[in-house]
């Protein structure tokens, strides 16, 4: 650390969170990242407002993107600048880029405004996840990084839910417009709940973006964990990003409501990111992601069936979604203990890694599925999976460590 940056008194040592706040910043992240998850299930129903318009389907892609574009540009402010006007700043944000998307005139002003969500909700969520674990004692960051991630992912799955059922009463633009309201209220409450802290060191943006890049130059630990995360949210941007398709296909022929129930299945994997926390605090982190990359390639080799019938679908998925949540928190704990101040500086190396495999995720599973079908969306998604498990192993030198 440079010696023009300084660190509060209040983030010299660590602290216990109260659970109120951890499950306040819990919900903060699934209501904010639901935005980016909501036109997921709904791509055949969008794609059909726009005249069948075939570029929909990049819809999801397109706010990874934007996530991706955040995570570089502006998460890195969550040190240099003040948290509680930033984050309800970005909020405000996104209330706009989701007015905009419930009324887009054409698939361009629908792509330009998801760009814009992904951009906002990214800041969003991974400005908190370094305050929570700036905040937690070293004895407890496993679990309140956990409830936290456990928060997002419920977001995530129930976003869908929300969705399907929503968008099949009264049509996805109304959806999107709802979403704006409740976004809006929530940077109300964060406004009155976030504490008014200074900025957690003093330097400039400039040289913030420099301190970041040699973090990821010197951290081998965080390259590692980095493509780790990158390859297993991959795979499940592979999965959800056609499974909409398949679902309302011949083999299924689900509406959107049945659709949106079917992300409830995936909630099974914030119970599992919950107690990899625990197993974390413990200090068994290395151990676990290999098994949890081993169940992750499997997972995709039920799926392949899933055609057959749904119970195939359902077990690949649960097996899927353990994997992917609970790697992910095994990740952040063993990033986050690198440093003890300025950790968006890690949000961003990390989740901008991590974001660019969701990207190609997305990206290859759309692909995959309009040349080759459901065999071949599978097949993807156990690459991606399966190079997940190469990463690790290269590091293994025979043994297991806590990173």
């Amino acid at each position: 650390m440079t010696t023009d940056e300084r660190r509060p008194s209040w983030t010299g040592q660590a602290v216990h969170v109260p659970g109120h706040q951890v499950w306040l910043l819990a919900v903060s992240y699934g209501v904010t990242i639901a935005n980016l998850y909501y036109c997921q299930p709904l791509l055949p129903d969008m794609a059909r407002s726009y005249s069948l318009a075939s570029e929909i389907g990049y819809l999801p892609a397109v706010g990874q993107l934007g996530y991706a574009l955040g995570l570089v540009l502006v998460v890195p402010l969550g040190d240099i600048v003040r948290r509680r006007p930033l984050v309800c700043l970005l909020l405000l944000v996104e209330v706009v880029a989701l007015v905009v998307t419930s009324t887009a005139p054409t698939v361009g002003v629908l792509l330009a405004a998801g760009a814009v969500i992904g951009l906002a909700g990214a800041s969003v969520v991974n400005i908190l996840i370094p305050y929570a674990a700036t905040l937690a004692g070293e004895h407890e960051r496993g679990r309140v990084i956990g409830t936290m991630l456990s928060g997002g992912l419920v977001g995530i799955l129930l976003s869908r839910t929300i969705a399907g059922l929503t968008a099949e009463a009264i049509g996805w633009r109304a959806l999107f417009l709802g979403a704006a309201v409740v976004t809006l209220l929530l940077s109300g409450v964060l406004v009155c709940s976030l504490p008014s802290a200074p900025a957690e060191i003093a330097i400039g943006y400039a040289a913030q973006f420099r301190a970041t890049v040699k973090l990821a130059v010197s951290e081998p630990l965080l390259r590692r964990r980095s493509l780790i995360g990158a390859c297993t949210f991959g795979a499940f941007g592979v999965f959800w990003a056609t499974v909409a398709f398949l679902l309302s296909g011949p083999s299924y022929q689900y509406g959107e409501a049945e659709i949106g129930l079917f992300a409830l299945v995936g909630v099974a994997g914030a119970i599992a990111a919950r107690a990899a926390g625990r197993a974390v605090d413990r200090g068994w982190q290395r151990r676990l992601t290999g098994i949890l990359l081993i169940v992750g390639v499997a997972s995709f080799g039920v799926t392949a069936i899933g055609t057959q019938g749904l119970v195939w679908l359902v077990v690949g998925l649960l097996a899927m979604d353990m994997a992917v949540q609970g790697a992910h928190l095994l990740n952040m704990t063993a990033i986050y203990g690198l440093v003890n101040v300025a950790r968006s500086r890690i949000a961003s190396v990390y989740m901008t890694t991590y974001t660019l495999g969701g990207v190609a995720g997305t990206t290859a599973g759309t692909a995959a599925y309009q040349f080759g079908g459901w065999a071949a969306v599978s097949a993807v998604g156990a690459v991606f999976m399966v190079l997940g498990l190469i990463v690790w192993a290269r590091d293994n030198h025979g043994g297991f460590h806590a990173s």
